[in-house]
This record gives structure tokens, sequence and C-alpha cells, in this order.
């Protein structure tokens, strides 16, 4: 039951692309949530391989799953993983490899619907069968879901890859009609029909979580919705959100000064024996210019001034990301975002556009709306990302700060860097508004965010994916800029 456009992308591949074999990924701590996907899933293939993820944060949790009763109630193989181990998924390449080879048949245990619905999927894959082609004919019974569902977009992606309108023969459009009526009578509608079918799976999921999940302790979500209650609350959800941000701006206004002036003065002894070394030599006045005063003073004065604050500031936005409160955030600003009539997904875009405008924009892909997902591509410039936080905390502690001595220095420059992530969120609220009550008219759609648990960060892998990832990849970019751009160069000198 697609609701974005990468949804119906995995969808579309898993009905028409013949993968050999699908790998359905569960959270461990919340199984019974997932599970609705798995049983979807199994409507359209028997080639499923079910990979329960996150056993070591399930372990923390208390909770304990029975694999083996649960491949039994699916009827599919069941692979534990931690992605972290290397072991475990070892054990999943082989359970894949293995049913990819036909070693092993899954045989999934499909959800039984009410006797109505079951009845009407009965009349219509008979009809639906006849038209399909052979190897697709295992498709009929998802199929007819989707004609009692009037689930448009699959049977658009129907008439394109299989080149069949199933609308369009008399017969199929004849049985629907008949299941209509006898749905009717039932009081199932084309308006309810899907949450019909959605109660029947969560029903199922529930019953086979009751049987193969056990819990050392009932309560083992009680510390995070206490934290959530705080950090989400609508008093000091917004306040905590800036704290945060300023300690984190602090700390790298604070903590870059050291190192950028070590730096600094390593970068400036080393000039001045290399321009020695130039003069001994007898080198000619332009090579010296272009050499030293260009590419060297270019070079050194990035890796000084800027490679400290990254540094600092995206290992530590990591470990909010990985503490799980970057979905807080957006949490806190769904509601300023409905009321500038723009979806709440876009505050997740806009978090994103925090690490990096483009991810930002490629991240709008999450919005089903196309007014919203332009409104949000539009405003998603207006968030400092991180390759600007650099040159923003270089500015603001030069033109802001200086004014100022001692410890207020810091202060003072953290609260102006501050000052424009707010004003950029200010401006993209605005901008929204004003674009929704345009151009681009319409009223924002509703949507269901998930906050992740809160999970102890991994500390090695911030610290390389921040370095090597962001840092490095940042500077080569800056260095880039200040290499051909005689404007910006100007600036720096």
């Amino acid at each position: 039951m697609s609701n974005s456009e990468e949804e119906e992308i995995a969808r579309d591949y898993i009905c028409f692309g013949n993968p050999d074999t699908t790998v359905i990924i569960l959270d461990a701590t919340c199984l019974e949530r997932n599970l609705n996907l798995v049983y979807q899933i199994m409507e359209i293939t028997p080639n499923i391989v079910v990979c329960v993820n996150l056993l070591d944060e399930a372990k923390k949790k208390g909770i304990q799953i029975d694999f083996k009763k649960l491949e039994e109630k699916l009827g599919v193989p069941v692979v534990g993983t931690i992605a972290r181990k290397k072991k475990t998924l070892k054990n999943l390449m082989q359970k894949v490899e293995e049913v990819a080879s036909h070693k092993i048949t899954p045989k999934p245990n499909n959800i039984t619907y009410i006797p109505a619905i079951e009845d009407g999927i009965k009349e219509i894959s008979s009809k639906v069968e006849t038209i399909l082609p052979e190897e697709k004919q295992g498709l009929a019974r998802w199929l007819s879901l989707k004609l009692m569902d009037r689930e448009e977009k699959i049977l658009t992606s129907i008439q394109e890859k299989l080149n069949i309108s199933l609308l369009e023969n008399e017969e199929v459009k004849n049985k629907i009609i008949q299941v209509d009526e006898m749905l009717k009578k039932h009081d199932i509608t084309e308006e309810n029909i899907r949450d019909t079918i959605v109660s029947s799976i969560v029903f199922e999921a529930e019953s086979i979580v009751k049987d193969v999940v056990t819990y050392e302790k009932e309560a083992y979500q009680e510390r995070d919705r206490k934290i959530d209650k705080i950090v989400t609350s609508k008093i000091w959800g917004i306040p905590i959100m800036l704290v945060f941000l300023g300690i984190i701006l602090w700390l790298t206004i604070v903590g870059a000064n050291y190192p950028s002036e070590l730096l600094s003065t390593f970068f400036g002894w080393l000039g001045e024996k290399l321009i020695w070394l130039f003069d001994y030599v007898g080198a000619p006045v332009w090579l010296k210019g272009l050499l030293i005063e260009g590419v060297y003073q270019t070079v050194t004065w990035i890796i000084s001034v800027m490679l400290p604050p990254m540094a600092i500031f995206f290992p530590m936005f990591t470990l909010l990301e990985d503490l799980g409160y970057l979905p807080r955030i957006a949490f806190n600003l769904d509601k300023y975002f409905k009321q500038a009539c723009s979806s709440g997904k876009q505050a997740l875009t806009m978090c994103m556009g925090l690490g990096c405008n483009a991810a930002g924009v490629v991240g709008c892909r999450i919005i089903d709306s196309p007014r919203e997902k332009l409104v949000s591509i539009l405003t998603n410039s207006f968030m400092p990302c991180n390759g600007r936080f650099p040159f923003l905390i270089c500015i603001a502690s030069i033109f802001i700060g200086s004014y100022f001595a001692g410890a207020m220095q810091s202060v003072v420059s953290t609260l102006a860097v501050l000052g424009i992530i707010i004003l950029g969120v200010v401006l993209t609220l605005l901008i929204s508004k004003i674009l929704s009550k345009t151009i681009l008219k319409g009223m924002p759609n509703s949507f269901i965010l998930e906050l992740p648990p809160y999970r102890k960060p991994q500390i090695g892998k911030i610290l390389v994916r921040s370095i090597l990832d962001r840092t490095l990849f940042v500077l080569r970019k800056s260095y880039c800029c200040c290499r051909t751009s005689r404007t910006y160069y100007l600036v720096i000198c």
C-alpha cells in the first residue's frame, strides 16, 4: 500500500523486476508494526527472506524473539542480524542464496481476510488469472485486492509494464461491480475497504507477536517516553532545541580558536621558510607569487581557519543524529509548517538541509504532494548547510565577536550564528506561506512521523563518518571555490 514515490518504485520492482529474492528488514524493537510490510509483500511474491535486525537493541530492552516459531507462523525463512557484526550478515546472505537457487522454497502463510473480502478476491481473481501472462498469474490474488481497493497507481503500472488494462476488460469490470454490491451488504465501501484490509493485517501481526516475542520488562519504552515528554513538549521542545544548537556552536567556536591559531602559526613559519628557499634558488618573482602567495597561502588559510570548526561541528551534529534527536526537531517544527500551509515532512527536509542542501532537496521526494514538494525544494536553500557553517563562524567571530573581549567574544559569536539559523527557519516558513497563498495554492496534507528509539551513539563510526564523509569533502569543495573565485579569494585576503 504505497504512500510515496520511493515506495511505488520498490513495489513496482518487486512486481515486475523479477527479483530472485526479496529481503525484508524488520526492526526487532517494534516487530508488530513491521510485520504489516511482510504480509503485504507475501501477497506479491513467495521468494522472501525476513531479516530481523537490531537484535542488540532488542536485547538491551529485554526483548526476546523466537525465530523458529516466527518462521513457522510466516512460512518464509527468518534470520536475526546485528548489522555491525559480519557473522550475522553472512548468515543472511547464505539464506538469500538458498532461496535464490531454490534450495529452499518458501511457502508464505498469507493473511486470511474476513469472508466477504475473501469471496470478492475469489470472484475477481478467477477472471484476472485468464488475462495475466503465465509468469505473473501469482499476482492475481494481490491484484484482485488492488481492484477492490481502486488503487489506480498500481493499475497504471500494470498497463505500462505488462501492456494490460484490467479495467477495460468487460468481464473484470462486471465482476468488480458484483463484488462492490456484495461488499456493501457487509457495510464495506470504497471509502473503508482499505481500513478493513489493514485491520486484518494488524490483528494478525498482533497475534503473532504475542506468540513469538517475550518481554523481560513490559514498560521497556518508558525511559524514551519520559524523555520525549520533555524534548517534544509544547513548552520546552523549541527552547531545548535552541539550547542544543547553541551549545554545539559555542563549543565549535571556542574549541576551534586554539587549533586554528596553532595551524596558522605553523603555516606562517613554514611559509617564511619556503620564501627563503625560493629566494635562495633564485626563483622568478612570478613563480614565487603563484605558488606561495597564491596556492600555498590559499590552501593553508582554508586548513587553518575552516578545518578546526568542521572537525568539531560535524562530529557533534552527527552525535545528535545518532542519538535519535534530529527527528524530534522535525516533530517540534511540524505544527509551524502546517500553519505555513506546507507539509510537515518539510521539517525533515529542512533538518537534512542543515547537513547538506543538496541532500535536503533530494530528500523532498518523501513528500507526496507535487505542490508541497516544490515549496520544499524552493525554500531548502534558506537553511545554512554544513559547508557554510565554518564560513559563518569565521565571519561572526571577525565582524561581530571581535567587538567584545574575553569569554563574551565566543558567546556573542555563537548567538550570531544561532540567529542566522533561526532567520533561515523563519524565512523558510514565511516563503512557504507566501508560495502556498499565491502561485502554489493549496492546503497541507497530514503525515505520520516515526520517532526512532534513543540509542547509544557509536563514537568510532561518528568520527569516521563526520571526518571522512563530511569534513574532508567540504574542505576539498572549499578549496575548489577559493581557487576558482577571485572575489572569494579577495574576501579571504
